[in-house]
C-alpha cells in the first residue's frame, strides 16, 4: 500500500477552506436563533413568516429553490475546479475521496433502510446520505495545525462529491411530477451555453448568469428541483487550467460567491428551515423508526462506510493513501462525514412534504446527530490527528 506524495494547499482552495469554516460558526448562531424563536411567545408568528407568498412562491420556497440554486452553483464551480486542477484532475488521487463518498452514502442510506422499510417514511433514506462541508471544516479549522493538508482536501472533495450524490438523488427520487417539456426546455438552455463555452469561447459572465436564471425557471417548472440547475450552471462556465487563473470566469464567480453563500445564504436557510418545535413529547419523536435511522445513520453509517470503502479500495490497488494521512485520519473524516445538517434538512424537507410532525422530529435528529459527529470528530483528531508527514500548508 505505496503512499502518495503530500501536496500543497493552493490559494483558492484555502479561500473556499476559509468561507466554508466561517460559515459554519455562523449557522450555529442562526439555527440557535431560530429554534429559541420557534419556541418562543411569537413562534408562530416566526414559521408563518416563512409561509408569505412572494412573487408566487412561499418565503421558504424562495430560499430552499432560489437560494440553495446558488449555494449549489457554488458547490458546483469548486467541483469543477478540483476536476480539472484540484484532487479530483488525477485518476489515483480522485479515487479516494470517490470511494469515500460512494460508502459515505450508501451505508447511512442501508441502516435507514432497515429501520424504514416498507413504512411511509422509507422515502426519507436520502437523508443520512449527505455532509455538511460548512460544518466538517469547521471543526476542521479549530483543529489548526494538527491537521494534515491532504486530510483538508480529502474532506473537501468527498464532501463536494457527496453533494453531487445528493443533487443526483433529489433529481431522481424526489421529483413529484415531472414535465418533459420543461425538462427537455432546460437542457436546450444548457446546450446553449456550452456550445457559447466550448465552440465560441464567450468569456463575459453575463450570457451565462442570464442563461442561468432562465434554465433555473425552467427547471422549477419541470417538476426536478430548482437546485439542479445550479450544479449544471457551473458546469457550462468557462473555466481556465492555470491554478489561480483570476481571469477565468469561473474563478471570478466562485470568488464572488464565497462570501455571500457563507455569511448570507446559508445563515438565511438555517433560520427558515431548522425552526424545530420542542414540544412536550420531543424525545419520543427520537426513538422513531425515522429518527434512528437518521441517527445511525449519520453517526455510525457514515464512518463505517467510508472508512470501510477506502481500506477496501487501498487494499485493491484502486488508490493509495497521501503520505501525511494515516488510517485513523480517514476513520475520523468518516465521523466528520456524520455531519449532515444543511444538505440533510434540506433533503427532509423534499422526503416529507406536508408531514409537519415527522419533518420536526427528522430535524431533530439530524442536529442531535450532527453535533455528536462534530464532538466526536473534535476529540477524535485531538486524540488521533497529529501526522509523522508537515501538513504542507
Amino acid at each position: 500500500m505505496r503512499k502518495m506524495a503530500a501536496i500543497i494547499l493552493s490559494n483558492t482552495f484555502n479561500r473556499f477552506f476559509d468561507s466554508e469554516k466561517s460559515s459554519g460558526i455562523l449557522l450555529i448562531i442562526c439555527t440557535i436563533i431560530a429554534i429559541a424563536m420557534t419556541n418562543s411567545p411569537i413562534g408562530q408568528d416566526y414559521l408563518s413568516l416563512w409561509q408569505t407568498d412572494v412573487a408566487g412562491l412561499k418565503l421558504e420556497h424562495w430560499v430552499n429553490d432560489g437560494l440553495m440554486a446558488i449555494f449549489f452553483l457554488l458547490i458546483g464551480l469548486e467541483l469543477e475546479r478540483e476536476i480539472y486542477i484540484g484532487e479530483l484532475s488525477h485518476i489515483k488521487n480522485a479515487l479516494l475521496p470517490i470511494c469515500a463518498a460512494v460508502g459515505g452514502m450508501l451505508l447511512p442510506a442501508l441502516i435507514h433502510y432497515l429501520f424504514n422499510q416498507a413504512t411511509p417514511t422509507q422515502n426519507g433514506i436520502g437523508i443520512p446520505m449527505a455532509t455538511d462541508i460548512a460544518f466538517a471544516l469547521g471543526v476542521l479549522a479549530i483543529l489548526g495545525n494538527r491537521i494534515p493538508a491532504s486530510l483538508k482536501v480529502f474532506v473537501v472533495a468527498f464532501a463536494v462529491i457527496d453533494d453531487l450524490g445528493a443533487i443526483v438523488i433529489i433529481a431522481a427520487f424526489y421529483t413529484a411530477k415531472l414535465s418533459v417539456a420543461y425538462l427537455v426546455s432546460a437542457l436546450a438552455v444548457w446546450a446553449l451555453l456550452i456550445v457559447l463555452n466550448r465552440v465560441f469561447r464567450v468569456m463575459a459572465l453575463l450570457p451565462y448568469l442570464i442563461g442561468g436564471v432562465l434554465m433555473w425557471f425552467l427547471m422549477l417548472k419541470s417538476g426536478i428541483h430548482a437546485t439542479v440547475a445550479g450544479i449544471m450552471l457551473a458546469f457550462a462556465i468557462p473555466f481556465s487550467a492555470k491554478d489561480d487563473d483570476k481571469k477565468s470566469p469561473s474563478y471570478k464567480l466562485e470568488h464572488f460567491l464565497h462570501t455571500p453563500v457563507a455569511f448570507i445564504i446559508l445563515p438565511i436557510f438555517a433560520l427558515a428551515n431548522t425552526g424545530i418545535t420542542l414540544g412536550a413529547d420531543w424525545l419520543s419523536g427520537l426513538s422513531s423508526a425515522n429518527s434512528l435511522g437518521v441517527i445511525l445513520g449519520l453517526v455510525l453509517g457514515k464512518p463505517l462506510g467510508v472508512t470501510l470503502f477506502c481500506f477496501l479500495a487501498v487494499a485493491l490497488g484502486i488508490c493509495r493513501l497521501p503520505a501525511d494521512l494515516k488510517w485513523l485520519h480517514i476513520v475520523g473524516a468518516g465521523i466528520l462525514g456524520g455531519i449532515g445538517f444543511t444538505m440533510s434538512i434540506f433533503i427532509t424537507n423534499l422526503a416529507f412534504v406536508g408531514s409537519l410532525d415527522i419533518i420536526n422530529a427528522a430535524k431533530m435528529s439530524i442536529l442531535l446527530a450532527s453535533l455528536l459527529a462534530g464532538f466526536v470528530g473534535y476529540l477524535w483528531f485531538m486524540l488521533f490527528g497529529k501526522s509523522d508527514v508537515s501538513a504542507g500548508a
